[in-house]
């Protein structure tokens, strides 16, 4: 029964996954297209000057891509279970409820995961090309919680769509959008060092929120 349920999931997001990575790997290849033309105009030794000493970040461009990888893996998920609410056929599946969703949850988190990872390693593999170790760790440091912003965007996203009363929706999207925020402040190269670790044990607990909308969804409030 796992398998049907994986399945049916992979046919709700395998195109938005697909080319959310193919972005992912093109949007990393422009930035180190830009690295590479910023080396030969301004010589290596000056740019990386910029960048150790004039906050230059070669790396600003992937901030918002997690985040637009979890928009359309979160809404196609979720928003076709919406529709004439279709997810109380998956909750009448010979499976505990809350072990369904949270077999969808992990499905979606695991394959967002998977495409985090791909670029990250795609992104990491060019830096240690063009970057010393001191650098690369920076960078790692600085972008680490921009995708933790988009795990954490993904788990607000079916904590909203999956709610079925329109105040409790408002007041999740108010809160969430807030608190995705504190991913995305601005910082020095490395900056986030220390917050990295609370950020990624918040992220977590918010990995099982959904949980309180789908009570209310089977329950038929709204």
């Amino acid at each position: 029964m796992w398998k049907s349920v994986i399945y049916k999931e992979w046919l709700k997001v395998r195109w938005f996954l697909i080319g959310f990575t193919a972005l992912g790997i093109f949007g990393v290849g422009y930035i180190f297209l830009k690295v590479q033309h910023d080396f030969a105009f301004m010589e290596a030794k000056n740019y990386w000057y910029n960048s150790l000493f004039k906050g230059l970040q070669y790396f600003g461009y992937l901030k918002f891509l997690p985040l637009a990888g979890a928009l359309a893996i979160g809404v196609a998920q979720y928003f076709p279970e919406t529709i004439n609410k279709r997810i109380k056929l998956t909750f009448h599946l010979p499976l505990k409820e809350n072990k369904v969703l949270m077999m969808m949850h992990t499905f979606g988190t695991c394959s967002l995961l998977a495409a985090y990872l791909l670029i990250f390693a795609v992104f990491f593999g060019f830096s240690k090309i063009f970057f010393a170790s001191e650098m690369v760790n920076g960078a790692v440091i600085s972008v680490f919680p921009w995708f933790l912003a988009g795990l954490t965007s993904y788990f607000i996203i079916a904590l909203v769509v999956l709610e079925p009363i329109w105040k409790y929706r408002i007041f999740y999207s108010l809160i969430g959008g807030f608190f995705v925020t504190i991913y995305l402040k601005s910082a020095v190269t490395a900056g986030y060092g220390p917050a990295n670790p609370i950020l990624f044990v918040l992220t977590a607990c918010l990995s099982i929120a959904l949980i309180f909308s789908a009570y209310r969804f089977r329950k038929g409030e709204m």
